[in-house]
């Protein structure tokens, strides 16, 4: 059983939008993204990938893996151009908001820019809110997470940015009364945030909108893990391994591979998959089909943890000590499926064992496979490898976390690699055709769906790298230092590839909609 049907083949762009140009120094939702899609149409490609939408900030490294919620959205993403068009601000409003071109995000000066659009755009709003329609059925229609998340943001800054152990004790339990009392206090930063989170989720709506009246689908992005300071575990701490004090008791790493050789330790507080398991797995039920009302298709990160997970003890200054631990497994995915299948994409890399292969494929669910990966002294037997790609994988170039092809080529592939690159290709790679040519064994691999990174599709080098895993600062700045560099030529030699790969007449609807 798979979600692909057999003979289906497309191709997709991959590209968060912090990376598109605007004139606000981060890309957004607005225009800039809307023009991304005649590209793609132009291109012969079909789908759109982001990487996790979710609130982050530059105290946490700007990571969209590491977010305050799984479930409310980045408001740096928020677009000025369509506040002003939709009328909650003024064109000159926005115009101080404007950053000098460049190639790399300023985190904190954006987010200063930004929200203090939001926050003018409120004041102007605020007394209107009650009986804006939209406003209220989206409040509606969402509280079951936003009433939490925008609490949680709301006291966050009242209690200057510390984490939630720090408030005062009621609040930190989450007392009743404690509740009531924070709740009037805070009443208007409260509705503020719901405000915020209202502009994001139109915006997102919009843009989805656009992708599916062109043909076009959108995959979002799952992170598996969220922050120990979020609202998810302020709300519900009793999913998660904490300990009497609400302090992690063991948190999330991986041992060491491909992308960290000395294996990487993230701190997230891992999940209590009994106690979530005894609810139902009711809040992972609620986050995927609350993903499928905002994409066509989920990312799903870190899939093996759900077969199995590695836990390190709390206090651990390195991920040596963890040991790996059952996950939930098919329990899981059995109650979140129902009567339906979900489209997951599952990024099933790092250790990988058979058991994860086999929950993967006991849902259909397609995984990914990496060009960059496919090289060395076992290329014969590398699931990576080209020839040995299935049909119901997910091939890219490379990832956020990879090298670009051209840095990849430069700074890392082996004099192996690259005679095993011009074998395979029949003509010499250099590393100005490098990406090109990772890009051509994608296409006319057997896996489904072929998925190409912004940085690879413009040969850009290792300047233009996203992130480098085990390197806490530093990351996800990269973005277009200019508008233009998507060209006809660039789309109409893409086009050609995808026609020569027959991925070039993939529709939209039906299989990739649930």
């Amino acid at each position: 059983m798979t979600l692909i049907s057999e003979g289906w083949r497309a191709a997709g762009l991959l590209l968060h939008p912090t990376s598109l140009y605007t004139p606000y120094g981060v890309g957004d939702l607005g225009p800039a993204a809307h023009d991304l899609i005649p590209f793609l149409k132009r291109a012969g490609l079909h789908f759109w990938q982001t990487l996790p939408l979710t609130p982050t900030s530059p105290g946490l490294g700007n990571s969209p893996y590491s977010a305050f919620s799984a479930f409310a959205g980045n408001t740096l993403l928020i677009s000025p151009d369509l506040m002003v068009r939709d009328g909650w601000l003024s064109a000159g409003e926005v115009r101080p908001a404007e950053a000098a071109p460049g190639h790399q995000v300023d985190f904190v000066r954006v987010s200063q820019n930004k929200s203090g659009l939001i926050d003018l755009a409120f004041e102007r709003a605020e007394n209107h809110l009650s009986d804006h329609r939209d406003f209220q059925d989206f409040a509606w229609n969402n509280g079951a997470w936003m009433n939490d998340y925008a609490f949680f943001t709301a006291a966050k800054n009242y209690f200057g940015g510390g984490c939630w152990l720090s408030w005062p004790e009621g609040l930190t339990r989450r007392e009743d009364s404690a509740l009531r009392e924070w709740g009037l206090k805070l009443a208007r930063p409260i509705l503020r945030e719901k405000f915020a989170q209202f502009l994001f989720f139109g915006q997102l709506a919009e843009l989805k909108g656009r992708l599916h009246q062109a043909g076009l689908g959108l995959i979002g992005d799952a992170a598996i893990y969220v922050n120990h300071d979020s609202s998810d575990v302020w709300a519900q701490p009793g999913l998660f391994q904490l300990d009497g004090q609400g302090r992690p008791a063991a948190v999330a790493g991986v041992p060491p591979d491909y992308f960290a050789p000395r294996g990487q330790l993230w701190g997230n507080p891992l999940f209590d998959w009994a106690a979530n398991r005894a609810q139902g797995y009711d809040w992972w039920k609620n986050r995927l089909w609350y993903m499928l009302r905002l994409y066509d298709w989920i990312r799903l990160d870190h899939f093996r943890a759900f077969a199995a997970y590695w836990s390190v003890p709390a206090g651990a200054e390195t991920s040596a000590s963890g040991s790996w631990q059952p996950g939930p497994g098919a329990d899981l995915f059995q109650a979140a499926s129902s009567d339906r299948h979900l489209p997951i994409i599952a990024e099933d890399l790092g250790v990988i064992t058979p058991d994860v292969t086999a929950l993967r494929r006991a849902f259909g669910y397609p995984g990914m496979r990496i060009m960059q990966f496919a090289f060395g002294p076992e290329m014969g037997l590398c699931s990576h490898a080209p020839f040995r790609v299935e049909p119901d994988n997910v091939v890219y170039t490379a990832t956020h976390d990879n090298n670009t092809t051209r840095g990849w080529f430069r700074q890392e592939s082996t004099l192996l690699a690259r005679r095993q690159l011009a074998d395979l290709c029949g003509f010499e790679i250099r590393e100005d055709n490098a990406a090109w040519a990772l890009t051509r064994l994608a296409w006319l691999s057997p896996g489904a769906l072929a998925i190409l990174p912004l940085a690879d599709l413009l040969n850009l080098d290792e300047t233009a790298r996203l992130n480098t895993p085990g390197i806490p600062s530093g990351n996800w700045g990269w973005r277009l230092p200019g508008p233009g560099l998507l060209t006809d030529q660039l789309a109409g030699r893409l086009a050609e590839l995808s026609a020569l790969a027959g991925r070039d007449n993939c529709e939209h609807p039906n299989i990739l909609t649930y």
